[in-house]
């Protein structure tokens, strides 16, 4: 859903990189502004949610999939940008997680999904910043 008036301030968002196996879940976007670009999945913190539970919620929206947070993996910015119809400021918190149990069964907002390994994000078009996001929350696994 699109804001009728974007807001003057930054909103809040949560994202995971999902480790399973030694591979992590990457998401295609469905929708403006990122239609067609891969990244993680996740969303908006919504007023009085905690992180974590933003991030549990969104993920299971989303996927379907349980998780296991493991930690804080980096921060990025998604300043507002007409060019690329992006009206919106977001500050975006990806988080290092393990799936703990389902399978994916993606909702409207995304189009495809693929396990990959961290090496494997070059051959896809994604978000600015979701190779160090994902080399970070490797790490933090221990993949």
């Amino acid at each position: 859903m699109t804001d009728p008036v974007a807001p003057v301030w930054p909103r809040l968002a949560v994202s995971a990189a999902i480790f399973k196996d030694n591979r992590f879940l990457l998401v295609q976007r469905a929708r403006a502004p990122a239609l067609g670009i891969w990244t993680l999945p996740g969303g908006r913190v919504e007023f009085g949610e905690g992180l974590h539970q933003a991030l549990t919620r969104e993920v299971q929206e989303e996927t379907g999939l349980s998780i296991a947070i493991i930690g804080l993996a980096g921060f990025r910015e998604a300043l507002p940008n007409p060019t690329r119809h992006q009206p919106g400021h977001f500050v975006i918190l990806p988080f290092a997680a393990r799936w703990t149990s389902g399978a994916v069964n993606l909702n409207e907002e995304l189009g495809d999904f693929r396990w990959i390994t961290p090496g494997e994000l070059g051959g896809f078009k994604t978000t600015e910043g979701l190779a160090e996001v994902v080399d970070n929350a490797a790490r933090l696994a221990g993949v």
